[in-house]
């Protein structure tokens, strides 16, 4: 794979989503982390996951609901942990749709081969997509154009290379300074928000409250938009 995978935890017990998060990032994959079903499906709409770890047991919405709703709109691979380990659970989750259910206790190591495995047989899912979509917008990321429709806007070359940056990124904050270097701005950070400041002209109707093009204090700037994926026979 060309890039870490990312995984959203979503357990109500502090202690281990945090421990879950802590020893999946030491593994080397990307994680965030919602400690209920509502904060997860607000998540899952600003940022596409490779793999999302469901606590079964929780509050409100639980993991079988939430696997259900999630389903209604992604296919994006499921992976379920409960303290209850009855065949009738576990039949139920991979019903709606969960594609593996592992229960609590479990030792870690196993949870690293099952989600070595899902990734695996999701591979052509979890590529990176070959372009963004949001509102009327498309950027592709390979050539750096972007549409509206039929039109096709004119970038300059670091309007493209921070556009291409920020669709990368997918729905994550990125600060400046890794913006600069990646979109090659010679002029530093400074140069950035200059850029971002002409982006936010072309793209936003409103450049002084950007809906897609947005600033997250204390980090950077995030691009809101969905992946679109090439289809891998």
């Amino acid at each position: 794979m060309d890039r870490q995978p990312h995984i959203l935890v979503v357990d109500d017990d502090d202690r281990i989503r945090t421990l879950l998060s802590r020893f999946l990032r030491e593994r080397g994959y990307r994680v965030s982390a919602a400690p209920h079903a509502e904060k997860a499906l607000a998540t899952l709409r600003g940022i596409a996951f490779d793999l999302l770890i469901l606590d079964v047991m929780m509050p409100g919405m639980d993991g079988f609901d939430l696997t259900q709703e999630i389903r209604k709109t992604r296919d994006c691979p499921i992976l379920l942990l409960t303290a209850r380990g009855e065949p009738e659970d576990r039949i139920k989750g991979l019903a709606l749709g969960a594609d593996d259910y592992l229960a609590k206790p479990f030792e870690p190591e196993e949870l690293i081969l099952r989600v070595q495995a899902i990734l695996r047989r999701a591979l052509p899912r979890t590529r990176g997509p070959e372009a963004v979509i949001f509102g009327p917008w498309r950027f592709e990321l390979e050539t750096q154009q972007l549409s509206k429709g039929d039109e096709r806007i004119k970038l300059t070359g670091g309007e493209g290379a921070l556009l291409h940056a920020l669709a990368s990124a997918q729905g994550e904050a990125v600060n400046r300074y890794d913006l600069a270097e990646k979109a090659a701005v010679s002029a530093g950070e400074r140069a950035v928000d200059v850029q971002m400041t002409r982006l936010r002209r072309k793209i936003e109707a409103d450049p002084k409250a950007p809906i897609w093009l947005q600033t997250v204090r204390g980090e950077g700037y995030k691009l809101v938009a969905e992946p679109v994926y090439m289809d891998v026979k």
